[in-house]
């Protein structure tokens, strides 16, 4: 699919359910005993995979014709052994949050995925889990096909995170659900918390301490009892980056994104656009279930290069490929480091951006942590491709963007993969005026 240089973008637009919290509220909601209901859970292929799974070992789950999800729980211990390989198509946080839920089960279970998935490394999570008691068969490198065998009871365990990863954090979490005692995870660097919000909101004796230094010291006793809710998801704040970015960018233009999801853990890109001159004012904000949401107006604005905080990467880890984008068009160099989790996702999203990049005329260095990017100043992008996306679906939707404001046009290889995490991206893009 080809995107070409598009007219100013106006108009008023939502953005597909978070997709950290849509997993996570359909695994809790399948260890609760009773009926939990789910509004505006994202149907994309990475979560239904989890939807899949949870029915595959014992939970009801319905989605009515209103689009709210009723799921009815087996309770924490509860699960089933699936009678067949769980298959998670392209989603990470399926495979790495299930494996952590089942470990402290006593069932074996073989998780499968597409080729992308295949080749991410899962030792991360399998170690610690390993130290509960958990076993597993994996691929050459920790990858999948990987087979594991849950512990029970499993051993609780105090873990201190050796790098920033809301997964790991997670999975040992979910682990120590149905593990006698208490589970304790020491996270130096603060990543998403949604596991720890959603927790609590489902009943589980969860506590976090916050030390002076920022580390974060979050403990949960085990053998929980979870009770059913209702959960309205807010918009995916990664999903509401590509339409904001492209707001930014294309002269003229101003969009809302209504109802996104404002998690102080998830909206360092939005800080970081606006250190770079970008309008980006929130309205009504608000909250739901636990969770901040507000409306972004985004309006067109000139940007300036930036060398941000390496630091910050946690909080807007899924967000750097289209970041890159804005910074292709800023006036100036950018510098971005510390942002080696970018070589374990979807694709190696450095190495691939960097490639993209060059291919429609941007001037980059490849960095081993990182990439420097020399921007345009606000001329449109030479344009080109075919963009190898290297099936990742923001791979894919930055140079979507990139295309709106290029010369020539953008071609995407493979637009397939978006509908992991935003089905609606094209038909979204063309009602704001884009072409594409």
């Amino acid at each position: 699919m080809t995107f070409s240089a598009a007219p100013a973008l106006s108009g008023s637009v939502t953005v597909p359910g978070d997709k950290s919290i849509s997993h996570r509220s359909l695994m809790l909601s399948a260890l609760a005993v009773g009926e939990s209901r789910v509004e505006g859970l994202l149907e994309g292929e990475d979560v239904l995979a989890t939807a899949a799974a949870m029915r595959a070992m014992g939970a009801d789950i319905v989605r009515n014709a209103d689009g709210i999800w009723h799921i009815h729980g087996v309770g924490v211990g509860g699960l089933l052994q699936p009678e067949v390989a769980l298959d998670m198509g392209n989603s990470g946080t399926s495979t790495r949050l299930l494996m952590g839920l089942l470990a402290s089960h006593d069932l074996t279970a073989t998780f499968i995925g597409d080729a992308s998935l295949s080749k991410r490394p899962m030792a991360r999570v399998t170690e610690p889990l390993a130290r509960m008691g958990a076993s597993f068969t994996t691929s050459p490198g920790d990858r999948l096909p990987l087979t594991m065998r849950g512990a029970c009871p499993a051993v609780p365990l105090d873990y201190r995170l050796p790098v920033a990863s809301a997964q790991v954090k997670s999975a040992i979490l979910l682990a120590g659900l149905n593990t006698p005692g208490i589970t304790r995870v020491v996270e130096p660097i603060p990543t998403r918390d949604h596991s720890e919000r959603m927790l609590r909101g489902f009943g589980a004796e969860l506590n976090v301490e916050v030390e002076a230094d920022g580390t974060r010291i979050i403990t949960l006793v085990g053998e929980a009892e979870l009770t059913p809710q209702q959960i309205v998801v807010p918009g995916d704040p990664s999903s509401a980056a590509f339409p904001m970015v492209a707001a930014l960018l294309v002269p003229g233009s101003q969009v809302t994104i209504a109802n996104v999801g404002l998690n102080a853990t998830r909206a360092g890109l939005i800080d970081l656009l606006r250190e770079m001159g970008g309008s980006i004012e929130v309205i009504n904000a608000r909250e739901v279930g636990g969770e901040p949401v507000g409306d972004l107006v985004v309006t067109a604005s000139a940007l300036n290069g930036i060398e941000p905080d390496p630091a910050r990467a946690p909080s807007m880890i899924d967000e750097y490929p289209v970041a890159f984008i804005a910074a292709a068009l800023a006036q100036g160099r950018s510098v971005f480091r510390g942002l080696e989790e970018l070589r374990v996702k979807e694709s190696d999203r450095i190495a691939t951006m960097a490639t993209g990049l060059r291919a429609i005329g941007v001037s980059v260095e490849e960095l081993e942590d990182g990439i420097i990017i020399e921007g345009s100043g606000g001329a449109p992008l030479a344009g080109g491709g075919p963009i190898a996306t290297k099936l990742d679906h923001r791979i894919a939707m930055s140079f979507a963007v990139a295309g709106l404001v290029s010369r020539d046009g953008v071609t995407i290889d493979d637009m397939a993969p978006v509908a992991t995490s935003f089905p609606t991206f094209v038909p979204l893009l063309r009602t704001l005026g884009a072409v594409a």
